[in-house]
Order: structure tokens, then sequence, then C-alpha cells
């Protein structure tokens, strides 16, 4: 899983490197045998080699982060709430900048009261141990009526190389739900966002991505794409 946390010293300008590919099952069938003994699955999967990542995306009163994703405004950035594998043991806030076509993924840690207060938009007492990230998107819940719009789900098997601290992840069964009242349930209702047989492939490194394993990647007709799970799940929802 990814583990980049919320730090106010690090430079503002550590952003990455993130290409997105819309892929058949048997594209990705074909990358996960090409990739085998060259890159390693993530720590954290399960025993299938994957696990679940679900997120809680937040909006404005003027859903600006809608309307910026459609025009392809740039900077941008989206604030999420992060579980995996449908467990509250692990519950973490997200805000995800992109400018200039790289991005940067800020997080901290949140109780489950915290994320249930979030969720039913009632007021969460800030002090002196707050997190800057969590009293950002207080302020902007006080000044821009910053509220849950969707929820994305999808099963996720990454890999991950150390020089470029590159992740190539592969992205199944995308789907959405507007029930923001039940992010922390086990089962919720969904709805599949992608004609059948279509996922997404991401490929994300820093300042380079080694040249064997760009080669590898390559495949036919696998062209990058300006996608957003977000935009995509709330235009299901509208």
């Amino acid at each position: 899983m990814e583990t980049n946390v919320y730090d106010p010293s690090l430079p503002e300008n550590q952003y990455r490197h993130e290409f997105k590919y819309l892929c058949s099952y048997g594209q990705l069938k074909v990358l996960e045998a090409r990739l085998r003994g060259l890159v390693t699955l993530d720590a954290h999967v399960g025993e299938d080699g994957a696990y679940n990542i679900r997120s809680l995306y937040f909006d404005d009163c003027y859903d600006t982060c809608l309307r910026e994703n459609e025009a392809g405004t740039d900077p941008r950035e989206k604030f999420r709430i992060r579980i995996y594998n449908h467990q509250k043991e692990r519950i973490s806030l997200e805000l995800k900048k992109k400018v200039r076509g790289k991005t940067q993924k800020l997080s901290c840690p949140l109780t489950e009261r915290e994320c249930r207060v979030l969720m039913a938009g009632e007021e969460l007492p800030l002090h002196e141990e707050t997190p800057a990230l969590l009293r950002k998107l207080c302020l902007l819940r006080k000044t821009r009526r910053m509220a849950p719009k969707v929820i994305v789900e999808y099963r996720r098997v990454p890999y991950v190389y150390p020089l470029g601290n590159v992740r190539i992840t592969m992205d199944e069964n995308i789907s959405s739900s507007g029930r923001t009242d039940l992010f922390l349930e086990e089962e919720i209702p969904l709805r599949p966002v992608l004609m059948a047989g279509q996922h997404i492939l991401e490929v994300k490194y820093d300042e380079y991505l080694p040249d064997y394993i760009y080669r590898t990647v390559q495949t036919e007709n696998l062209r990058p794409t300006a996608f957003s799970k977000y935009y995509l799940c709330r235009k299901f929802h509208l």
C-alpha cells in the first residue's frame, strides 16, 4: 500500500510522474507475465496478490473538483478518505495534487470517529496535534461546504521497484456508489463504471523509469489516457 505521510517540512515541489492506460483483462495478464522476475509485488498484498481499495471523495458546493477534472485545469487537487480491504484499523485522509502533469499525494491518519464525523458533515473539534491536512479540509468544509460526494472501489494488483521509486498498479473492476453514508460498512451497493473487461494500468515513478521496465509495459495499442476514477464515478451519480 502507498505510505506517503504528510510532512509540512517537505518541499512542495516533490511531485511524481504518473501515466494511466485503459487496458483489457488480457493485456493486464500479459503485462503480469512480463513483469514477474523484474519487479516484486507490494508487501501488503493478500494471498491472491492484490488488495481492495475503497475511497470516499469530497467536493465543494460548486463541484469544483469535478469541473476542474472535466476541463483539465492545472493545477488542481482532490481530497479523499481511503481504506484497504474494508478494514477500519487503517483510515487515511489524502490530498492528491496535480501540477504540470505530475502528481503529489499527501496523507495523514484518521481515527474511525474522525472519519464518521467527516462522513456525517458534522463539526470536528481541532486541537494542537491535529494534522495540517485535516485542518485544511475542516477549513474548506466551513468556507466552501466541502462534503462527501461518491465512493470509488476497485481491486489493485501493485508491483514496486526501488530504483526510481516505481509503482505499477493494475486496477480491476472499478465501481462507484452514491451511498457515502455506508463508506465504512463491509458490503455496499456498487455499480461498475467501465465496459466489461476494461481495467486501468497506472505507472508511477519519481525522477526516472528504468528503460527495461518501460519496454516491458509497452504493448500493442497501449496509449496514455487522462483517466480520473473520481470524475467517471461522479458522472454516474449526477
